[in-house]
């Protein structure tokens, strides 16, 4: 008898072992997680939302509601929807490669097309770069007077030194957090003051294209399917060793979450905008006709509520912008794919630089500014959205977690869309 239950013990040991190697869960890893245990999880999706909901994504947001009512809302539905499938590609790539994205994708497609990719993320966080800066600047100048640019400076110097400390991105993640959910709060209240038209939201929801619409809707495609955070999102699941026992629970408390939040905050500003500035037929053209929308919040409280947000949005946003770039361009020069590493501290300094010496060049119209500076960014996005869905598709590489039909078919519209954008962009620049 105790032989038959020892033989039944080493089964029970082995059939666990296989079932870890083959990707699946074994029984102790079927526990319920306590709510302390989801919360723990949340963190890497919330860093990508934070980063995606900066000063661009703000101004866009503003403009489209004050321009053209709500009939742009569609584009942050559907938006939302695509990124939440592209972070969900990283998310399983974070989870089932053995070295970070970057390196993977030299490994299996190429040294060439790794470098490429490390770059072209630069690049797109250089334009990013330029947006938090102008709204950094901004936002302060408006809560405490004097000089946007003397602002910037303030806050490239600001970012330039908690990006010096070591293991950083623990403590920059759980700040984000708490950034995400103070701006949740209050573009809600001021939603709630604005009392904008909830039935001509909804029609906002099916997909229109007015007049002269064209680069704006580029932008809002560029501030909110973000490829370069999708990227990232792939290192942050690396930094805290996920394995694929936590890759459900993940979807659940992070990556659907972390993604939602910044596209329902940016369909809120849409109709806020539509509601308060819509009614008079103003346009969010200058930086104060952008904060007085937030007016009925409380008063003239209003504008420096949103001058606030828009001050944490540039902050939060210029943090995990040049440390993502910082970090990804290093990795792609296999210098390292950690943010401490000292390559990725130069390109991280590059970038912060270069967003500080183009605001300081160009002050006559910061919001243009910020929106062409969002709509470049979609040139680059097609050769990443490739990257992740090829790598994805990689059975060599994601084993078990590898795409399904399903999530190819929105793989799909997500290239359709991101690519149908580019061109919409070039052939307008060239018009």
């Amino acid at each position: 008898m105790r032989e038959q239950n020892k033989t039944i013990t080493r089964s029970v040991h082995t059939e666990e072992q296989m079932a870890t190697q083959q990707g699946n869960q074994p029984a102790t890893a079927q526990k319920r997680r306590t709510f302390l245990g989801y919360l723990a999880l949340m963190g890497p999706a919330f860093v990508v939302g934070a980063w995606q909901f900066g000063p661009g994504n703000l101004t866009t947001a503003v403009q489209a509601g004050s321009r053209f009512d709500y009939s742009l809302v569609w584009v942050i539905a559907v938006s939302t929807v695509l990124m939440i499938f592209f972070t969900d590609m990283s998310v399983r790539l974070g989870i089932a490669t053995p070295t970070s994205l970057i390196t993977s994708i030299k490994d299996h497609l190429g040294k060439w097309v790794g470098v490429l990719a490390g770059f072209g993320v630069f690049g797109i966080t250089l334009m990013f770069s330029v947006g938090n800066a102008v709204g950094s600047g901004l936002g302060l100048s408006l809560v405490f007077g004097g000089s946007p640019v003397l602002w910037t400076i303030v806050c490239t110097v600001a970012v330039g030194i908690v990006l010096a400390f070591k293991n950083v991105y623990g403590v920059v993640e759980k700040a984000l957090l708490v950034i995400v959910v103070l701006m949740g709060l209050a573009f809600i209240a001021s939603t709630v003051v604005a009392q904008p038209d909830w039935y001509r939201a909804l029609e906002g929801a099916v997909p229109t294209l007015p007049a002269g619409s064209e680069i704006l809707v580029v932008a809002l495609v560029g501030t909110n399917f973000s490829i370069n955070a999708a990227f990232y999102t792939s290192y942050g699941i690396k930094e805290h060793k996920r394995t694929r026992a936590d890759y459900r629970d993940i979807t659940l408390a992070d990556t659907i979450p972390g993604i939602v939040a910044p596209g329902i905050m940016t369909a809120l500003v849409i109709m806020v905008a539509a509601a308060v500035l819509g009614r008079t037929g103003g346009e969010a053209g200058t930086i104060n006709a952008l904060a007085s929308i937030f007016t009925p919040l409380a008063g003239p409280v209003g504008s420096m509520v949103f001058a606030l947000g828009l001050s944490g949005a540039a902050f939060s946003s210029m943090i995990a912008n040049a440390t993502a770039g910082g970090t990804m361009v290093s990795d792609a020069l296999g210098r390292g794919a950690k943010a401490g590493s000292p390559m990725a501290r130069i390109f991280t300094g590059m970038i912060l630089a270069f967003g500080l010496i183009i605001t300081l060049l160009f002050q006559s119209s910061p919001v243009g500014m910020i929106v062409i500076a969002q709509s470049l960014t979609v040139l680059i996005a097609p050769l990443l959205g490739v990257l992740i869905v090829v790598m994805a598709n990689k059975s060599s590489v994601m084993g078990d977690l590898r795409n399904k039909w399903w999530q190819n078919l929105f793989a799909a519209i997500g290239m359709i869309a991101i690519i149908a954008s580019s061109i919409r962009l070039i052939t307008t620049l060239i018009g």
